[in-house]
């Protein structure tokens, strides 16, 4: 196999026997695609068609439902594919495509989710200088560091992996994940070190702020009257629930893949299935029925 980029076929090796039930499959993939489209973009467009939800926490909320269509949309087509396929294969620059998309979206809601955890500090704690501080000019700059900082970061890391030499051709996994590493002939500390040091920007500081932020908004809703603890609730515990369930499955793709424990293969892709399904469908469920102002909007569409 010729090893050069532009030929190279990487073989997909995270797929459960699907042979038998591949139309079964697919039609279960392609009813959660439609449903993470409809779902999502039916919030967002709520927001876009609503005055009273052209507030900063809102905004935010339609920029992370917006990522997780974009999310999908680079998955889901090549997961259809291969449903249908008798081989799963991928070619390397397609792959390293995919892990781009993959790593860069899955930075951005990180910094998403910081940004609306940095608008709620600022609602709840400091509220005379809320409309001062999140006025429209620093809005458009958290979601442009949000969707541009991580892409910058794992494209000069894309570009690292796509000049190394591979001696592997079998990937193992169902998407271009942390597992591409293990496709080279020889491990590269430089890429080890700007992994590390990307996953500590783009994951670890947003994790500890977001952690910082609710941390105080807990304590000064603590000491306040029932109407701020009634407020807190009510905008930041649906953030936390998304937070929480992003981490979690992110630790599992970041952090075990890379480690040389061999996991069977049935468990990769239920883990793999569990990112690109429940957090793009859950995202939308949990904002349109805990954010009372959406809810009210969703009720009347229905």
């Amino acid at each position: 196999m010729d090893s050069k980029i532009n030929v190279t076929y990487i073989t997909l090796d995270g797929y459960v026997e699907i042979n038998k039930y591949k139309y079964l499959y697919f039609m279960i993939m392609f009813t959660c695609y439609i449903l993470i489209i409809c779902c999502n973009s039916t919030i967002v467009c709520l927001i876009c068609i609503h005055q009273n939800l052209h507030e900063p926490m809102y905004i935010f909320i339609a920029a992370l439902l917006i990522n997780s269509v974009l999310y999908s949309t680079a998955l889901y087509p090549k997961f259809l594919i291969d449903f249908l396929s008798e081989k799963q294969i991928i070619t390397y620059p397609a792959c390293l495509f995919q892990w781009f998309i993959y790593y860069s979206l899955g930075g951005s809601e990180f910094l998403l989710l910081s940004a609306m955890a940095y608008d709620r500090y600022v609602s709840i704690c400091k509220p005379l200088q809320y409309p001062t501080i999140m006025r429209t000019k620093t809005i458009n700059i958290l979601l442009l560091l949000a969707w541009l900082l991580p892409a910058c970061l794992v494209a000069v890391q894309t570009v690292l992996n796509a000049n190394k030499k591979l001696c592997n051709f079998t990937l193992k996994g169902i998407a271009c994940n942390s597992s591409v590493y293990k496709l080279h002939c020889v491990s590269s500390p430089v890429l080890n070190i700007y992994g590390l040091v990307l996953f500590v920007k783009a994951v670890i500081f947003p994790l500890i702020f977001v952690l910082f932020t609710y941390s105080r908004i807990f304590i000064i809703s603590y000491r306040s009257c029932r109407e701020v603890r009634k407020k807190a609730a009510q905008t930041c515990l649906p953030h936390l629930m998304v937070i929480l369930n992003f981490s979690c499955l992110s630790a599992y793709d970041i952090l075990l893949l890379r480690m040389e424990t061999n996991f069977p293969k049935t468990v990769r892709f239920i883990m793999t299935l569990q990112l690109v399904i429940y957090h793009p469908l859950i995202n939308p469920i949990i904002y349109g029925l805990k954010m009372k102002e959406i809810y009210k909007h969703l009720k009347r569409l229905f």
